[in-house]
């Protein structure tokens, strides 16, 4: 049995969050997600850039009012990651807890 470890990629604070936004939606505008995390485009771009080269996130561009804008979606496999990502921190939060 394989044991569930923290993900390196999601761990960091920005990407957790990016992904626990994520989670229950379809997708999210980049002004949107980085109103909610409150960082700057720069910051936010570079924790996308890492979660998309792990294969966890997507993006669909296209054009709303002649301004280009880009969406964010979670992947399947990046859904998978952020589950046992919070499995593994629940079960690290049990152990403390008892």
């Amino acid at each position: 049995m394989t044991k569930t470890q923290l993900n390196p990629v999601i761990h960091a604070p920005n990407r957790l969050r990016i992904c626990a936004f994520l989670t229950p939606l379809q997708e999210a505008e980049f002004q949107v997600l980085r109103d909610e995390l409150d960082v700057s485009d720069s910051v936010l771009s570079k924790h996308l850039k890492q979660l998309e080269e792990a294969g966890y996130v997507a993006f669909r561009k296209g054009a709303v009012n002649g301004r280009q804008r880009m969406w964010a979606s979670l992947t399947k496999t990046g859904r998978k990651a952020f589950a046992g990502h919070i499995e593994e921190l629940t079960r690290i939060a049990g152990v403390i807890d008892a």
